[in-house]
């Protein structure tokens, strides 16, 4: 987790759950009254049908993989290797794409039963699994972080008018398609649902989130939330329904109504701020990544203009503020004043559109502005219908069952890998492979991890004290061996000490490819992705042989 001014900035850019996937809840399923099953909600704490039958099918390819790396494996034995991918905003997305382009190069990639992520990394992902057979041409992947043509704004502005009539719609929504059309530069429009009836070229995937209503009043059980191809719902509660109804209508268990599937999206706010900075803060960060991200849309040279004059109102406006006394002696002194800077902010925004050119650009700047304005106001993120809504079951934490939404965010909040939806028993994995792309403090993420598996009571591999000595600068690999249920972890940080040649390189690396930044270069871009390729290189033969031991465990198993 991120703490203080540095940690709400990172946070902040780290916004979108899965941006093709925020999109492509938009396709067109059939809203109104629906009669499905007597009992849409499951309750388990074992794998759905679906995913079940994915992954014995996924398992003959991984045989087939392990048997061309020469490693020893039956039908029966084949282990359950997952990469967990953390998150990092740009950094986590282009990493991501680059170890599994060197993990295919190596012939690796063949070997993942299964691929999680987390806000940055999740990016990616959806972009990835846009192809349904993206692991055997990851080259195409890597192509489209380079030559695929940004979308136009007017495109984006077109989704957002029919998102805009919509019950739940939110900042999320905006976020999300900007991010979608600037950094993945597409405009997907399927179903993740739709991914549940694909052959099992790809590993299968598990996007993370957390419900705010149980983050800050509810039990831990409540908080982790992942959805798949097949289903969505919480993990420790062992609650799900399938993906295609979520953003549905319930009540007591039963669907009331049937509507298009949600928007997928994360946010996570540090609570190290006081409130009153929170607010002023976020308003401005929140513009700056519009204004960023809309510039990435448009190339006429009139508008690029106008969005330089309003890039400098605001940025005059901000540092104005901090010119001005913020020592106020009351808490309420200092939030009335953060909030007159939050209204002069808007205000400037809303001037500056209606001082535009007639024609398309304003038009489309218009719509976009005047959805902005009220919802930072709200403040609303990730909003959907909450399938547990009066749901009569005793596991069910009170801020769930009062509610009648969900609100899903950045999962990074609690852990920025993850972890959770893959220990224990569920998916009883034998190995996990963890690239590190996270912004906060090295190794961080398995000590939360740690501790939250203590708090369930499911099993986690040892960490020496040893290795937390080196977080100011890291080696390229470690590996945390597992005993009986506990998982190997194979932890690889991105910026390490092959990469940097002290702690102060670390340091410097860590503060030029930070979270909150305005969109990669092409040169920060290909950076990343050669640094998370060389990463895998250098540690293909410790890949080989963890996953040889996790085949071996496999088979001692049986």
């Amino acid at each position: 987790m991120q703490t203080g001014l540095t940690g709400f900035m990172n946070a902040v850019v780290c916004l979108c759950f899965v941006n093709s996937v925020i999109l492509s809840q938009a396709a067109d399923n059939m809203e109104g009254n629906v009669a499905l099953s007597e009992r849409p909600i499951r309750q388990s704490h074992s794998l759905c049908a679906g995913e079940k039958e994915y992954v014995h099918k996924r398992k003959q390819i991984v045989l087939h993989s392990l048997n061309t790396l020469e490693i020893n494996c039956t039908a029966d034995s084949v282990p359950h290797i997952a990469l967990l991918a953390s998150g990092g905003g740009q950094r986590a997305a282009v990493g991501l794409v680059g170890s599994l382009h060197q993990m295919e190069k190596e012939g690796l990639l063949d070997t993942l039963l299964y691929l999680g992520g987390v806000s940055g990394s999740t990016w990616s992902m959806a972009s990835l699994y846009n192809d349904s057979q993206f692991s055997t041409n990851m080259d195409a992947a890597v192509s489209r972080l380079f030559d695929s043509p940004s979308v136009k704004l007017e495109q984006a502005v077109d989704w957002l008018g029919e998102r805009a009539k919509e019950e739940h719609f939110s900042l999320a929504d905006i976020w999300g398609v900007l991010t979608s059309a600037g950094f993945m530069k597409q405009m997907d429009l399927r179903c993740l649902s739709d991914e549940a009836n694909r052959n099992a070229t790809n590993p299968y995937p598990i996007y993370c989130a957390i419900e705010k209503h149980c983050f800050t009043q509810g039990p831990i059980e409540g908080k982790w939330f992942e959805i798949s191809p097949h289903e969505a719902g919480f993990t420790e509660l062992g609650l799900f329904i399938e993906t295609s109804l979520l953003g549905s209508k319930f009540q007591n268990g039963t669907l009331l109504e049937k509507k298009k599937e949600m928007d997928m999206v994360k946010l996570q706010v540090s609570g190290h701020l006081d409130s009153a900075a929170k607010e002023y803060l976020r308003v401005w960060i929140i513009l700056d990544k519009v204004i960023a991200l809309t510039r990435i849309t448009v190339k006429d040279t009139t508008a690029l203009m106008y969005l330089d004059k309003l890039q400098k109102i605001l940025e005059d406006k901000v540092n104005h503020s901090k010119t001005e006394s913020v020592e106020a002696e009351s808490m309420e002194e200092r939030k009335t004043l953060f909030n007159q800077w939050s209204q002069e902010l808007l205000a400037a925004v809303e001037t500056w559109s209606q001082s535009l050119d007639d024609g398309a650009f304003k038009t489309d700047v218009s719509f976009l502005i005047n959805q902005v304005i009220p919802l930072i106001a709200e403040w609303k993120w990730g909003t959907t219908g909450n399938f547990l809504y009066r749901y009569q079951e005793s596991s069910v934490p009170a801020c769930l069952y009062s509610n009648e939404r969900l609100q899903l965010i950045d999962a990074g909040l609690v852990i920025n890998v993850p972890y959770p939806s893959f220990l224990g028993d569920k998916r009883d994995i034998d190995l996990i492979i963890a690239p590190e792309y996270s912004a906060g403090n090295m190794f961080e993420t398995l000590t939360l991890a740690r501790d939250y598996a203590a708090e369930m009571k499911k099993p986690f591999p040892e960490i020496n004290d040893t290795i937390l000595e080196d977080s100011d600068w890291p080696k390229d690999c470690y590996v945390l061996e597992g005993k009986e249920k506990e998982p190997t972890i194979i932890y690889m940080p991105l910026f390490n000490r092959r990469n940097c040649k002290d702690a102060e390189e670390f340091k410097a690396k860590m503060d030029e490819f930070s979270t909150f930044q305005r969109p990669f270069s092409q040169e920060k871009i290909k950076f990343v992705l050669e640094t998370a390729k060389e990463n895998v290189k250098n540690n293909k033969e410790t890949l080989l042989k963890e996953i040889n031991k996790a085949a071996l465990r496999r088979h001692n198993k049986w």
